[in-house]
């Protein structure tokens, strides 16, 4: 069963967590059991996640819970108190033979950085077993958070970011080599770090809303009517922060 999930990643001036995935009239917690524009799926409950960054401070923090978003009672309040100017989050939909649990939700970090994973891989885990063999060290398969697409999806990712790639060529890098030996996945990736975001579209939708000179939102699908939102073309990349956006082919990275 090919299912997905729903994600956005935000940057700009500080804002509370609840402006960005709650008040939207089609925000991310309704397109957690209403997505209007998701092409596999139809309900998004098999556990959501949000990071945030704090002022001062280049490490984020999150909170990640099993369950669908809408049952969660705490999910609004720390939605209305806590504040960012660098925000992702996500609402999953398993894909099947992927492990439950917390360690398995997006988004997953490491250092100051967030990635998240909107897609599946086509024919896991047996059709990328090489990528990950030949590309991971014996410590970083050990590290991998869980067995999931998405989570093996970041451990490639970050990989090639401690290696000194670019966020754009990271996750470029990662998408060829899982759509090589696994054709027909769909490999949206999201990544900030609070500042900047890069993310890929690959299968599935991907939009974005720059406001020039003041934020930056990256979403699976618009969270609201302006016609500011625009498409990622399939198989480009975008890269931005508040002050600019820009597109490239994958296959030029």
């Amino acid at each position: 069963m090919w299912l997905m999930c729903r994600h956005l990643g935000y940057v700009g001036p500080v804002r509370a967590l609840g402006e960005v995935l709650i008040r939207p009239e089609f925000s991310l917690v309704r397109q957690s059991w209403a997505p209007r524009r998701q092409g596999h799926g139809t309900v998004n409950a098999d556990g959501f996640g949000v990071g945030w960054y704090a002022a001062g401070d280049p490490h984020p923090a999150r909170y990640r819970r099993t369950g669908p978003v809408w049952a969660d009672g705490s999910f609004p309040d720390l939605c209305r108190v806590v504040r960012s100017a660098g925000i992702l989050a996500a609402v999953r939909d398993a894909t099947e033979g992927c492990a439950g649990g917390e360690a398995a939700i997006a988004p997953f970090g490491a250092g100051n950085w967030l990635f998240s994973h909107n897609g599946a891989i086509a024919g896991w885990p047996a059709s990328v077993a090489h990528v990950a063999a030949r590309t991971l060290t014996p410590g970083e398969l050990l590290d991998i958070e869980a067995h999931s697409d998405a989570a093996l999806a970041w451990a490639l990712v970050l990989h090639h970011l401690r290696a000194d790639a670019a966020a754009a060529t990271a996750l470029a890098r990662v998408a060829a080599a899982l759509s090589g030996a696994a054709p027909g996945s769909r490999l949206n990736f999201l990544l900030t770090d609070g500042h900047t975001l890069a993310g890929t579209a690959v299968g599935e939708s991907l939009w974005y809303l720059p406001r020039p000179h003041a934020s930056l939102t990256v979403a699976s699908e618009p969270y609201d009517t302006d016609p500011e939102w625009r498409q990622v073309p399939d198989g480009h990349v975008l890269t931005g922060d508040a002050t600019r956006v820009e597109l490239a082919l994958l296959e030029d990275l």
